[in-house]
C-alpha cells in the first residue's frame, strides 16, 4: 500500500521513492514548492519506510578552536573575524577521552573530534597527528561510541590512516550550493571541499557531509546542495541553521529562513535522501522555538547533534530526549545502551538545567 498525503505531487513523487527511485533536481524544485504539512508527512512516511524507527544522536567535542585561516562568512573559529572566542591548540588525549565518555553518558551513539583548521597534517605537525591517533584509540577502546572526525582537507595517506584506526564518518560540509558558496567562503572553493569528501570515501570512511540554511541562499539553492549531497554519496546530511556569531560577516546579514522553510526543507532532503540520516545539529534551539523542536522530526529528520556544539552552547540532552519523545520516536541505542530516564533526571527537561557536563568545550554550525 502506497502511502498518501493528497498532494499529487508529493505523492507521485513519495511512490517513486518508495519504489527504489532516486529523486532529481526537478522534483526537489517541485517538491519544495508544496505545503509544508504534506510535506512533512512523506518525510515521515519515508524515514519510517527506509530507517530503523529512531532518532541517532551524536556529539562533537572542539579539540582544537580558532585561529583558522579559512574565512568561512559563519564561522566564530576564523582568525580573520574578532568575535572574542576562547581558542587554544589540541586537547590532548585524554580530555577528549573525557568529553567522550560525557557523551557516551548523555545517550550519544557517536562521538566525532573536530579541529578549527584548514586540515590537519601529518607532515607539518607531526606530534599533533600523533595526539590526534591517540585520542582516536582511546575513545575507540574505552567507549562504547562510533567515532568521527572533523579534521577539514585530507591527504590520501592521512585518510588511509583514519580509516585503519576505525573513523567511522568523515564530517566535511559543504555548507551550501556550488552556486552560493562563493557568497560564503572565499578562501577555498567547493571543489576543494568535495575533494576531501571522496578521498575520505575512497579510504573507506563513511560520510557526513550537509549544510547550513539561513545565510541567505534561495530555495533552489537548498536543492542543489541536496543533489550535490546525492552525487557524492552520504550516509549522515547535518542540517545546520545559521546562528549568528557576533564579528562575523553573516551576524550583520540575521538568518533569512522561517520555522516552515525549516520543515519543508528537512522533509525534502529525506525524500531526496531516503536512506541517509538527516539530522538536525546547529542552530535548531535559536531557531526554533522550544515548542516547533519536534516538528522537523515529525517530517522525516532521524539524528540530532546533542549537547554544545563547537562555540555555542547547545541545550540539555535531557530536553532532546523530550524532542524525540514528542516527535513519537525513540532514541537510537544500538551502539550505546543508555537509560534515557537516567539521562533526563541527572540533565533535566530544560536548557536552563542544562548541565556543563556536555561533550564539546565550546556553535555556530557543526562543522567548519
Amino acid at each position: 500500500m502506497v502511502y498518501e498525503t493528497g498532494n499529487e505531487t508529493i505523492d507521485g513523487a513519495l511512490e517513486r521513492v518508495m519504489a527504489g527511485e532516486r529523486l532529481d533536481r526537478t522534483d526537489g524544485l517541485a517538491l519544495m514548492a508544496q505545503p509544508v504539512e504534506a510535506l512533512a508527512e512523506a518525510g515521515a512516511a519515508v524515514r519510517d519506510r527506509f530507517g530503523d524507527g529512531t532518532v541517532d544522536a551524536c556529539s562533537i567535542v572542539n579539540a582544537k578552536a580558532g585561529n583558522c585561516a579559512e574565512d568561512c562568512g559563519f564561522c566564530a573559529q576564523s582568525v580573520h573575524f574578532d568575535t572574542g572566542i576562547d581558542t587554544y591548540g589540541f586537547l590532548g588525549p585524554e580530555k577528549i577521552l573525557e568529553a567522550a565518555k560525557r557523551a557516551e553518558r548523555d545517550g550519544a551513539q557517536r562521538f566525532g573530534i573536530v579541529v578549527a583548521e584548514k586540515g590537519v597534517s601529518k607532515e607539518h605537525r607531526p606530534e599533533e597527528w600523533a595526539e590526534l591517533l591517540e585520542s582516536i584509540r582511546l575513545v575507540r577502546d574505552e567507549c562504547d561510541l562510533e567515532v568521527d572526525a572533523s579534521l577539514g582537507i585530507l591527504t590520501e595517506e592521512e585518510a588511509a590512516i583514519l580509516a585503519e584506526e576505525g573513523i567511522n564518518h568523515y564530517n566535511h560540509n559543504i555548507e551550501t550550493s556550488p552556486r552560493y558558496f562563493p557568497e560564503i567562503v572565499d578562501s577555498h572553493s567547493f571543489e576543494d571541499r568535495v575533494e576531501t569528501l571522496e578521498v575520505a570515501k575512497a579510504a573507506g570512511m563513511d560520510l557526513c557531509a550537509g549544510v547550513i540554511l539561513g545565510m541567505g541562499e534561495t530555495p533552489t539553492d537548498r536543492v542543489e546542495a541536496a543533489i550535490a549531497l546525492q552525487e557524492i554519496g552520504i550516509s549522515s546530511l547535518p542540517v545546520n541553521v545559521l546562528n549568528p556569531v557576533a564579528g562575523t560577516p553573516l551576524a550583520e546579514q540575521g538568518v533569512d529562513i522561517s520555522t516552515d522553510e525549516i520543515v519543508k526543507t528537512v522533509a525534502v532532503y529525506k525524500l531526496l535522501h531516503p536512506e541517509s540520516r538527516v539530522r538536525l545539529t546547529g542552530g535548531r534551539e535559536v531557531n526554533l522555538a522550544p515548542d516547533e523542536q519536534h516538528l522537523p522530526l515529525e517530517a522525516g529528520a532521524d539524528g540530532l547533534l546533542t549537547g554544545d556544539y563547537l562555540t555555542t552552547e547547545g541545550q540539555s540532552p535531557g530536553e532532546d530526549l523530550e524532542i524525540i519523545e514528542r516527535a513519537g520516536l525513540e532514541p537510537n541505542r544500538d551502539t550505546n545502551e543508555f537509560d534515557p530516564e537516567e539521562v533526563k533526571a541527572r540533565h533535566g527537561g530544560s536548557a536552563e538545567s542544562s548541565s556543563d557536563e556536555t561533550a564539546s568545550t565550546g556553535a555556530e554550525p557543526s562543522d567548519d
